[in-house]
């Protein structure tokens, strides 16, 4: 078989994939008659294809340079796709071991000592005394976002990130969202991509809404984080370049890892901090009736907050290794992500049915960023070696690598290289 053959068939066992979970197939962009002919085979057949086309991928000869990554990438998207039919047939894998088969990373080793210093260093700058939890609690209901205003609040955001999107990625002209809020969901906001560069972005109202996720949202679910990245893969990759596979989104493969990452990352490539609170001082606390004067503490709090993130992962490793039960687990993330009870069940809501996918938030996030900064740091070195005394536009380069990597992905392990 040729790539190009494999990768038609991926697509298609992909869709009969999905006939066995409903969460599998995130988006699909390809032939309408690929996904009405799919039937329900059994999974044992499934797996002897996935195996069949992981053989066949390795057997080819190595791809031209144009198409090395692209060969690379879908290997190891295949090898994804066994991974996450044997679970389904019952056969699971530790924490790590299943985070490095689907997304082609592990999160690093951490635990209570390691965070111990950040809560420190939060109740320094947090009112009142004793248990953190419900100091913090009680801080940010001062920043809760009043139910009738989340949509002028998330409209703004959303809008202001698009405006910086296109100042720097050309986006076609079609390309267009629609926000619907919704109720009963275990994730906070998704964005369900639906072809021709448009997209339907869903916000979960099952909690208020803090001031600090409206542009995290907006950016991370729209510009220039899931919506501006499915639709440079489908301009790019399908449409221009003929790579099929591109235009199926399994959930649980490395093609999270960076989206979930560079959607991450991307809320700071369009809001440097600097600008965010501006942005949010002039325009969204306003707008939300939260007075201005105290976002720069409420951001100084948020980015020590930041520092936390890798509890839940911490969590999520010993609840799904069994080292701890659910009870346990609430009482860690109220502990050390320091989310109330009722959003640290929703959050293990989460984990029970998405399992390792949390790495894909924050450590997608650090790996985006320290290959894009690195690229940034090179070529800025180059153009000062080859032009002494011209400086580069930092952001302009930070922009277009980020562009880069978003139309021409690359999976954990080739962020490295």
């Amino acid at each position: 078989m040729t790539l190009n053959q494999i990768a038609v068939a991926y697509v298609k066992l992909v869709l009969a994939v999905g006939q066995h979970d409903s969460s599998y197939v995130d988006a699909y962009y390809g032939p309408i008659e690929w996904q009405a002919e799919t039937k329900k085979l059994a999974l044992p057949d499934l797996i002897t294809q996935a195996d069949q086309l992981i053989s066949q991928i390795a057997a080819l000869a190595e791809a031209p340079e144009d198409q090395r990554l692209r060969q690379q990438f879908l290997a190891l998207q295949l090898g994804a796709v066994r991974t996450h039919l044997l679970q389904l047939n019952g056969t699971m894998l530790s924490f790590d071991d299943e985070s490095l088969a689907l997304y082609d990373a592990a999160s690093p080793a951490l635990n209570e000592s390691d965070f111990d210093l950040i809560l420190a260093e939060l109740d320094q700058l947090l009112p009142g005394q004793g248990d953190l939890n419900p100091r913090l609690s009680d801080y940010n209901r001062t920043f809760e976002i009043p139910r009738d205003k989340l949509d002028a609040v998330f409209s703004a955001a959303i809008n202001e990130s698009r405006k910086r999107t296109k100042k720097y990625i050309p986006l076609p002209e079609q390309e267009d969202f629609e926000i619907e809020y919704v109720k009963d969901q275990v994730w906070s906001a998704y964005n369900w991509y639906k072809g021709d560069s448009y997209s339907l972005i869903q916000v979960n109202t099952d909690f208020p809404m803090f001031i600090s996720r409206a542009i995290d949202l907006a950016s991370h679910e729209g510009y220039p984080g899931h919506h501006v990245f499915n639709l440079l893969l489908e301009k790019h990759l399908v449409n221009d370049q003929g790579w099929v596979e591109y235009c199926v989104y399994p959930l649980y493969s490395p093609m999270s890892f960076l989206a979930e990452g560079s959607a991450n990352y991307g809320i700071e490539v369009a809001f440097p901090p600097e600008e965010r609170l501006v942005f949010e001082k002039q325009v969204l606390f306003p707008l939300a009736g939260i007075n201005p004067e105290l976002a720069e503490r409420y951001y100084q709090i948020q980015a020590v907050l930041q520092k936390l993130s890798y509890a839940g992962n911490m969590v999520a490793q010993r609840y799904l290794d069994g080292e701890i039960d659910r009870p346990a687990a609430i009482a860690l993330l109220m502990k050390y992500a320091l989310s109330d009870e009722k959003r640290s069940t929703q959050r293990i809501g989460f984990i029970e049915k998405n399992r390792s996918y949390v790495i894909n938030y924050n450590l997608g996030q650090d790996m985006v960023q320290e290959y894009v900064e690195r690229l940034v740091a090179q070529a800025t070195q180059a153009t000062q070696a080859a032009k002494p005394g011209v400086s580069c536009d930092q952001q302009q380069l930070r922009w277009q690598i980020f562009a880069d990597l978003l139309s021409y992905p690359k999976t954990a392990s080739m962020l490295k290289q």
